[in-house]
């Protein structure tokens, strides 16, 4: 039993080559480069939306953004798709708009460090949590986020990559 796919890939296909071979001509001749067709353009914003709402992406407040982010990565990226590597335009776009919103992601956890930071030096006394929360309740969620302390904010900055090891390899200096 077939499943319903909500992009047919062959038909993504066929318009990826049709439209790599119009770039082809176009760049050969000294033109301007050919806009993508509306199908390729759909397909875009198919899969943008649909990544968008699965679990791991659904609640972010700045779902637009990562949505707009990898439309535009991918077609910044439609020129790069070789058809002689892959016959699958659905994973290859796929992958960037995943990479796409998880650089919006990252940009936007930046952003909000840098706010609580601000928040906290503006309010180094406590003051401003104090009148949000007088009797020390916490109902307030600004009043807790005022309270947080510069250990409380998680660091956003990327971890460093491990080398990896070759086979044969200890990882270490020689031991004899």
């Amino acid at each position: 039993m077939a499943s319903e796919h909500y992009i047919d890939n062959k038909k993504f296909f066929e318009e990826i080559v049709s439209w790599k071979k119009q770039v082809k001509v176009a760049e050969e001749a000294g033109d301007l480069v050919p806009q993508i067709t509306e199908y390729i353009g759909e397909c875009f914003i198919l899969i943008a939306e649909r990544l968008s709402t699965r679990p791991n992406f659904i609640n972010y407040s700045f779902r637009d953004e990562m949505v707009g982010d990898a439309i535009e990565n991918c077609l910044i990226a439609a020129k790069n798709f070789d058809p002689e590597k892959s016959s699958n335009p659905f994973s290859y776009f796929t992958q960037i708009t995943y990479f796409a919103f998880l650089r919006r992601i990252t940009r936007e956890k930046k952003q909000d460090t840098i706010k609580y930071k601000l928040m906290e030096a503006a309010d180094a006394k406590g003051e401003l949590a104090a009148m949000l929360d007088p009797d020390g309740s916490q109902k307030n969620p600004y009043a807790a986020h005022l309270k947080l302390t510069e250990n409380d904010i998680v660091n956003v900055e990327p971890k460093k990559k491990r080398k990896k090891r070759t086979k044969g390899s200890t990882g270490g200096g020689e031991l004899f």
